[in-house]
């Protein structure tokens, strides 16, 4: 039997899309007959066939460098044990044979998401100390592991941009580096909309059927740009008033300056803030355009789901995800996430009902071409490649 080694802190499907990404591959494995370990902090019990490896959490008074490195060398051991034909790592690990990163390169990453900061001396501040503290350190040495291996793993890129990334970071050349966009369930989001569900749940927001309603989904509101969302939201109802749109926010609860720029700009009755959710499909069901603008994601899944659904994406160049998008068709594409102007234009564009709804049937053509059994065939595929060229094999 084929045996293979994943690792994630936590295994849910409900953590994030780097998470339900692996529960859902490693769902695959089994159904093909792979043997499926498991090693991370926490598993939801999916799929039912994997063995898990629990890693002990370190008390909370361990400093985050130190519980990063505790779970790279804690894995390390694990696989050791084990030794399985393939060892598939997805950023938090030094022990591997497949890599695919799903966080990005952490050095880009971190210098994106500081650009958010409008303040500009505690930008200052954040690049200074982001880059020589002990847990960005750490963090870039565990990255790096793979790249310097004597033996390198396959390296699998999730997006045309993480692929440049990667490439810039630690000289690789591009055909060394596998392109594998992300795949999306399309049984599950690709359905045609419930109109009595889409209903009820827009009653519950407080917006009709008759507005167009923006849909913001993530967990990480700065990195993701929510600040400059809700600012795009004023810029438009000072324009065109606030009876033709409405913006909807899931994911993480709101901070209390984001409560207070609400209320300083006066959007209480258009921006509605609602928490995490699990099905993230009835909000889909439920808007008509995504907007994500993101200053950093390697290839965000949510960008996929809500395609395949009939949303068209309104998100950044620094998006992975947008490389799917064909401006101006089932999209747009902002150059900065910090261009209010830009992104309230994009927005505006969507308020016309004959290209909205072209642009709604081109977003779902676009997400039919990557399926999640495309990607994990592919990935698969890899994997094989990988465990024939073992010695002995």
């Amino acid at each position: 039997m084929k045996s293979i080694t994943l690792a994630m802190e936590n295994f849910s499907r409900f953590s994030g899309g780097a998470e339900s990404y692996v529960v859902e591959l490693s769902e695959t494995l089994a159904q093909q007959g792979w043997e499926v370990h498991l090693v991370g902090y926490s598993w939801d019990g999916v799929p039912s066939g994997a063995i898990f490896h629990k890693i002990p959490q370190p008390p909370k008074l361990v400093p985050p460098f130190l519980r990063i490195l505790h779970f790279a060398f804690k894995h390390r051991t694990i696989v050791k044990k084990l030794r399985t034909h393939v060892v598939m790592g997805f950023g938090a690990t030094i022990e591997m044979n497949v890599y695919q990163s799903h966080g990005g390169v952490h050095f880009y990453s971190c210098l994106r998401k500081i650009r958010a900061e409008t303040n500009p001396f505690i930008r200052l501040a954040k690049t200074v100390f982001t880059f020589v503290s002990p847990k960005s350190l750490a963090r870039s040495w565990i990255e790096s592991a793979p790249f310097r291996m004597k033996n390198r793993p396959v390296i699998i890129a999730i997006s045309d941009m993480l692929r440049d990334d990667i490439c810039r970071r630690f000289a690789m050349k591009k055909e060394d580096v596998q392109l594998v966009y992300n795949g999306v369930d399309l049984k599950k989001f690709a359905k045609d909309r419930d109109h009595e569900s889409r209903k009820a749940l827009r009653n519950q927001l407080g917006f009709g059927t008759d507005r167009v309603l923006f849909l913001f989904m993530a967990y990480d509101f700065r990195k993701k740009g929510v600040k400059y969302l809700i600012q795009a939201a004023a810029r438009l109802r000072d324009k065109l008033g606030s009876q033709s749109f409405g913006v909807a926010i899931v994911g993480s609860k709101p901070s209390p300056a984001l409560l207070n720029l609400i209320d300083g700009l006066e959007l209480a009755s258009l921006v509605i803030f609602r928490g995490p959710t699990k099905n993230p499909e009835d909000y889909y069901n439920a808007c008509d355009v995504f907007v994500l603008p993101t200053f950093y994601d390697a290839c965000s899944l949510v960008v996929f789901e809500a395609m395949a659904a009939g949303l068209p994406v309104i998100t950044t160049r620094y998006n992975g995800a947008s490389g799917i998008i064909t401006n101006g068709r089932d999209g747009m594409v902002l150059e900065d996430p910090l261009n209010i102007e830009k992104m309230a234009s994009a927005m505006e564009a969507f308020l016309e009902v004959p290209f909205l709804k072209t642009s709604s049937n081109m977003a779902r053509k676009t997400a039919s071409h990557y399926s999640k059994e495309a990607n994990h065939n592919r990935i698969i595929s890899i994997l094989e490649s990988v465990l024939n060229d073992r010695p002995g094999s």
